[in-house]
């Protein structure tokens, strides 16, 4: 490429329009991400009715088997990414998970659902610490939390589509014809559709753009796993927040899980009354509490490092008393309008926790401190979470029948309580462990 092909290709990456046209794709394929993630909880109703399965299976299905190699394999990939092209590293991601979700739809028992599940999750370990890393590289710091916040939008708006969308093709409201498998089918071959898209118009920035100059001399180095992880050795805060935002992240995964079953048994709502009730929740509360927390934390924060901490902290002490107030209510409509406020306040976390992970290492250690977090994180909430919501209904099924979701759900929400603790220790030292000086002459607004 010639310097003045590469100088043109620079301007354009830094111009505001096709900044935000980077991070609008970017949330599309999170959404896609979470779309063929989350399909499986309204689809559980249908899938267990035809293969008789057990809430603890059920669990096994939407935890242990996407989360097993969707965590481990995060690491190593996020390696590559912060060495190679990380748009190329997205499409084949997208391209791999969306098939796999497909092939769901072809699955005759648990077994090969279960390892088409396992598939969907190898994908999708190689969609999201890159996607953190190229946000970096294309916002300035004072943006980042804001930003990141917009990018995270497709968790809510990929979890109430997939919902929506898949509770419809499964009751066959397109077609007599269609079920839960055509469901899969069909949002899986659209992800494959979008991910050539995606390369075409997705270049690779340059990487600590727009971070001080000492951070762009380091980004040209290429650390190890290892120097990684002395670095984060040296940041307390990072642990904490991995930590904090694992527990909220054990009862966030669980509820987005559960709660379409939940509002069925309980409430005895059709397949298609539940994919509203739910989908409509997540997507306007899920909305509205993340990009709450990304504005705040980046108002708050740009004087005191220490409210990327404490915004969210605050938030995880106000959801428990209304999740226990939801899952009690007497009635469907008490319980939706209860939820809909813990819903946004247990999502506002990842707009400020992300842009942490994205400053307390150097611009060349984002895509593996991005990885190790989510390891952690996923395992601990996708892997354990789900899955221990199910076992636990299982082992009260036979006192509260089939209100044993009912209290499995108000058990777990008290782990909202140990995320806040852990949130306001990880303020006490964010300050101290934050890396550079915040921005260069170039990054503005």
């Amino acid at each position: 490429m010639t310097d003045k092909a590469t100088s043109a290709d620079s301007k354009q990456q830094d111009s505001s329009g096709y900044r935000y046209l980077v991070l609008f794709l970017l949330f599309v394929v999170y959404t896609f991400n979470f779309l063929d993630r989350q399909i499986i909880s309204i689809l559980a109703i249908p899938i267990k009715e035809e293969m008789g399965l057990s809430d603890a299976q059920l669990g096994l299905l939407g935890g242990i088997a996407f989360a097993a190699l969707y965590s481990t394999l995060g690491v190593p990939i996020a390696w590559l990414a912060d060495r190679w092209n990380r748009t190329w590293i997205m499409t084949i991601a997208l391209t791999f998970w969306s098939g796999f979700t497909a092939l769901s739809g072809l699955a005759q028992n648990f077994t090969q659902l279960f390892l088409a599940r396992m598939g969907v999750g190898i994908g999708e370990a190689g969609g999201v610490a890159p996607a953190y890393s190229l946000v970096a590289d294309y916002f300035p710091p004072k943006l980042r939390a804001r930003a990141l916040a917009v990018y995270s939008l497709g968790i809510p708006v990929g979890s109430a589509f997939g919902v929506v969308a898949g509770a419809h093709i499964a009751a066959g409201v397109f077609s007599e014809n269609f079920d839960w498998r055509t469901a899969f089918i069909i949002v899986g071959l659209a992800g494959v559709a979008i991910a050539p898209i995606f390369k075409l118009l997705v270049r690779e920035p340059k990487r600590g753009q727009h971070d001080s100059v000492s951070q762009q001399k380091a980004a040209e180095k290429k650390p190890s796993f290892g120097a990684v992880l002395k670095v984060l050795s040296k940041k307390p805060s990072f642990w904490f927040l991995v930590f904090g935002a694992s527990c909220a992240s054990m009862m966030g995964y669980g509820i987005f899980f559960w709660i379409p079953s939940f509002f069925a048994r309980s409430f005895g709502l059709t397949l298609l009354e539940t994919s509203w009730a739910f989908g409509g929740t997540i997507f306007a509360s899920g909305i509205l509490g993340i990009m709450a927390g990304g504005v705040l934390s980046d108002r708050l924060g740009e004087k005191n490092k220490a409210m990327y901490a404490i915004v969210p902290a605050i938030a995880f002490l106000a959801t428990t008393p209304f999740y226990v107030g939801a899952v009690m209510s007497p009635n469907v409509w008490m319980a939706i309008a209860l939820f809909f406020i813990p819903t946004g306040l247990g999502l506002a976390w990842l707009g400020p926790a992300l842009s942490c992970f994205q400053h307390l290492v150097p611009p060349n250690m984002r895509s593996v401190a991005s990885s190790i977090f989510l390891l952690i994180n996923n395992l601990i909430g996708i892997g354990v979470g789900v899955y221990v919501l199910g076992k636990l209904s299982t082992v009260l099924q036979p006192t509260f029948g089939d209100e044993s979701l009912r209290y499995s759900i108000l058990i777990g929400s008290v782990l909202y309580l140990v995320a806040a603790g852990l949130f306001f220790m990880a303020s006490k030292h964010l300050n101290k462990d934050w890396e550079g000086d915040g921005q260069t002459e170039s990054a503005d607004a």
